[in-house]
């Protein structure tokens, strides 16, 4: 046992906790659904602090301890539907893409922290492509820009929870970037239909936390159907 604790303090610097203070009553309730369920989604445009709470949150959860990964993964469109024309490694293939992400476990962790578990494969930046085969056991995952991934992408990523995991879907589904549509809303209604708790925490227009000037661009886009 001293000799494990001992391998456990060289493994990470020294840890600190944090509180995080929601600006409204959907960003409590997504707080308390990813503390109470082992998947939650989280659904809203831009501005409302849906990913901010996710990677906060993550972060609380592992500097609580009690896991042993953090685990960022993305839908990978927008410049097309690999990685593999990028250069560089596949951590900096996947960085531009999980930014609003990494920016916040950044800030959470510190970015020595954020750096150190990087290095170390604590936290682990996840392809969508080859997901498929791998489990996350003692996990925290979370998946950005899930409203474009199909029913069968959601089968391949969720199923591939292990024991003592967390993840949670984020994504604003009434934008997608591929021309099949969004299937988070379908994976919610089938969980719902075979009686898996699966909480589903939607962001209005009000749940806009963001400057002014971005809540009524956000606004104007959505009210003119862009």
């Amino acid at each position: 046992m001293k000799r494990n604790q001992k391998q456990q303090r060289e493994r990470q610097p020294a840890e600190r906790s944090f509180h995080i203070q929601p600006k409204n009553k959907n960003q409590q309730m997504l707080l308390d659904a990813i503390s109470d369920f082992p998947i939650t989604v989280a659904l809203g445009c831009a501005g409302v602090g849906k990913t901010y709470i996710a990677a906060s949150k993550v972060a609380q959860l592992f500097l609580a301890g009690g896991y042993d990964h953090i685990i960022l993964a993305r839908a990978n469109v927008g410049v097309g539907s690999t990685l593999g024309f990028l250069p560089g490694t596949a951590d900096e293939k996947l960085e531009p893409w999980l930014f609003p992400i990494i920016s916040v476990l950044e800030k959470q962790l510190t970015k020595f922290k954020y750096d150190y578990y990087l290095n170390k494969k604590v936290i682990q930046l996840v392809p969508l492509e080859v997901i498929r085969g791998r489990s996350f056991e003692n996990s925290l995952v979370i998946v950005d820009e899930a409203q474009n991934l199909s029913i069968e992408e959601l089968k391949a990523v969720t199923t591939r929870m292990g024991e003592n995991s967390k993840m949670i879907l984020c994504g604003d589904a009434t934008q997608s970037d591929v021309g099949r549509g969004s299937g988070i809303l379908s994976f919610a209604a089938m969980c719902e239909r075979n009686g898996i708790d699966l909480p589903v925490v939607e962001f209005g227009l009000s749940d806009i936390v963001r400057s002014d000037i971005v809540g009524k661009l956000v606004r104007m886009f959505y009210q003119e159907n862009i």
